[in-house]
């Protein structure tokens, strides 16, 4: 964009912000209580600019503005913030080495800070030290010792009297000082609709054409946590101005990454596209750190770049010992935010969280777990390691933490193999030991859990199934899902028959309507499997077919048995009602989306795990076809027939070999 067309941008921002309207400011409190968070709109302080300010991008990309206050009207610049004569003006090097800053760096709590301006008359430069270190003694304090200093603080004398001397010094800091004071302020719970914070976010736009990196960066920092007002709103729409014009000269990466999380969602998608191209200009830069924030910084842009994200998460899988939890962790959410996934790295995590798993906690883990299944991956290293530590110990598993346990490993349909039976014995122990205190929702989803596991304790069915708990159930939320559970409950006890003491049966009247005859045909499955259909004798294709009043599959086609063998043993059921004909197969083919399986493998997920499981048990012989194997036209009818006639696919291909060969 050449520079005539920017200054045209910028003279439009200007006109439309420039419109005054004459009313009444009430006055601000230069402080407020850590609870008063919100002030009446009228209270907002009002922002004007000048029609006269309306220069060119080389002089100002933001004009200068007015604030009112009750008693009087500020100029447009800050001379008027006068300084006080008791307050000195001293920002050379050699102030850091004052007895003053000796005595600062000594405090350990707000309200030392606060006793120390007391000693001193405080110079420009120290007021705005003495804030941020204010706030950055309350960041390594616990969050009940927090809020215990930050009362103390707002009910110190002296505090007042600080935040008078910022309200009167800020015309005179320099410009990191300035957005540090501000970021102090807003941290430590200063109300956002103090006269003292607008007066500082006014001041921040008159001096923003001289911001530095550093001094941008700071106030996106701020900014980006500050609620909506006049003057929060005039400043950001500046920044993003500012950014656009320095973005070619941003050299710093982390600067550039605080830029990209101030622009936030709402950036042009043209905007995005340009910051992607600047940051992988300078990947060489990256640092660990530097790949982890880029990361989190596109998950809070919504913006997916996959060239980024790949280079990150390389960088990330290469080192995963320095990286700690909480970081790890929100990787992992990013990942779901943007809906990316990347194999090596979530393999790589896996193993190295299985190899290290007595260094993390059990909240830990689970917490990796969880955020695992959300992303529709199975961490096999982990939850094979993890497994073996819960049948050495069950009895260590919390309620909350067996609850996870259970929907993790039933949501990705992992088999545990050789240890299966002791693993779910071991939930099952854990399970009984909660029986007498556990919430009826609570055993609904962990007997649901189980049941897709193909595992049948009898001890919690019976619970859940007496009349009491049903009673309870009854008035629950999420009537859907409780519907969903008890179909799943009944379906694996009519068609697995687990051996248990006594019958049970789940009542229809908690199970609700179990018909999915609504689902509507996939057409692109529908014409391959009509069109295969034509080339093939003895066949029959029905569409849609609902099976159990339950499962309802997209194609059943009957077709007989070669050499009229017997069914397959899975395809065996004595006195199951409409098994086929001994001569006939019946294969279900049901289409598939991608998220039924789990991620980077054909290994079927949650329900749909356990509807190949029943649909086997019927007597039918499930295959799975998904959306990317019918996107192409004219391969359609060959991947199908392939998938639905292995036999007849397999002597086809013999048989060219064998004529290539000839």
């Amino acid at each position: 964009m050449s520079v005539w067309v920017t200054e045209e941008v910028m003279r439009w921002a200007v006109r439309f912000c420039s419109r005054r309207c004459p009313w009444q400011q009430h006055r601000f409190l230069l402080t407020s209580s850590i609870k008063d968070t919100s002030f009446p709109s009228q209270q907002l302080a009002q922002v004007c600019v000048s029609q006269k300010s309306q220069t060119s991008l080389s002089q100002s990309l933001i004009s200068s503005v007015r604030f009112y206050s009750q008693d009087r009207s500020h100029s447009d610049g800050v001379e008027e913030l006068s300084l006080p004569p008791e307050v000195q003006l001293d920002d050379s090097a050699s102030e850091l080495r004052t007895p003053f800053f000796d005595s600062l760096r000594r405090c350990g709590s707000p309200s030392d800070v606060l006793d120390l301006t007391r000693q001193y008359s405080p110079t420009v430069r120290q007021v705005s030290n003495s804030l941020t270190h204010m706030w950055s003694t309350t960041k390594k304090m616990s969050e009940e010792q927090r809020r215990y200093e930050l009362q103390l603080m707002f009910e110190h004398p002296a505090f007042e009297e600080l935040l008078q001397k910022a309200l009167k010094t800020v015309g005179h800091m320099r410009n990191d000082d300035v957005t540090y004071s501000l970021l102090s302020m807003v941290n430590l719970g200063v109300s956002q609709h103090s006269r003292v914070v607008q007066t500082y976010l006014r001041v921040c736009q008159e001096k923003l054409n001289d911001f530095d990196e550093k001094s941008l960066s700071i106030l996106a920092s701020c900014l980006e946590n500050m609620e909506s007002s006049t003057n929060v709103d005039a400043l950001k729409k500046g920044m993003r101005l500012v950014v656009e014009a320095r973005l070619p000269g941003i050299k710093n990466v982390m600067t550039l990454q605080t830029m990209m999380r101030l622009l936030g969602k709402d950036a042009p998608q043209d905007l995005k596209r340009t910051l992607e191209k600047k940051a992988l200009s300078m990947t060489d830069q990256f640092t660990l750190p530097n790949t982890q924030y880029m990361i989190f910084t596109m998950a809070t842009m919504g913006f997916y770049s996959k060239p980024l994200m790949d280079l990150c998460s390389k960088k990330i899988a290469e080192d995963f010992h320095g990286i700690p939890f909480n970081r790890l962790y929100r990787v992992l959410q990013s990942y779901k935010e943007l809906l990316y996934r990347n194999g090596d790295l979530l393999t790589g995590l896996s193993e190295y969280v299985a190899s290290t798993l007595d260094v993390w906690t059990n909240k830990q883990v689970l917490l990796f777990l969880s955020i695992f299944e959300e992303l529709a991956f199975c961490p096999d290293a982990l939850m094979e390691a993890y497994a073996e530590k819960v049948i050495s110990n069950p009895d260590v598993l919390a309620l909350k933490d067996l609850s996870c346990v259970l929907k993790v490993f039933s949501s990705l349909n992992y088999d545990v193999r050789h240890q299966r039976q002791q693993f779910l014995d071991s939930l099952s122990h854990a399970l009984s030991s909660y029986l007498p205190k556990m919430p009826a929702f609570t055993l609904l989803k962990a007997v649901y859990c189980l049941c897709l596991l193909g595992h049948f304790p009898s001890a919690p069915l019976e619970q859940l199934l007496h009349s009491s708990t049903l009673e309870q159930l009854e008035g629950s939320k999420f009537a859907k899902s409780r519907e969903r559970m008890f179909q799943t409950v009944d379906l694996c006890l009519r068609l697995d028959r687990p051996p248990l003491p006594q019958p049970l049966t789940v009542p229809t009247s908690v199970m609700g309507d179990a018909s999915s005859s609504s689902q509507t045909v996939n057409s692109r499955l529908s014409q391959g499997l009509q069109s295969l259909m034509g080339d093939e004798a003895d066949t029959m294709l029905q569409e849609m077919v609902l099976v159990e009043n339950s499962y309802l599959i997209d194609g059943v086609i009957t077709k007989p048995l070669p050499n009229q063998t017997c069914r397959t043993e899975a395809s065996s059921c004595a006195g199951v009602e409409g098994s086929p004909a001994e001569s006939n197969q019946r294969i279900a083919v049901i289409y598939t989306p991608q998220s039924g399986f789990c991620y980077g493998t054909s290994n079927p997920r949650g329900h749909l795990a356990v509807k190949i499981r029943h649909l086997k048990i019927l007597g039918y012989t499930p295959v799975l076809v998904t959306e990317q194997e019918l996107q192409y036209d004219e391969e359609r009818t060959e991947t199908l027939r392939g998938r639905i006639f292995p036999e007849l696919h397999r002597s086809e291909t013999q048989t060219a070999v064998e004529q290539l060969g000839s």
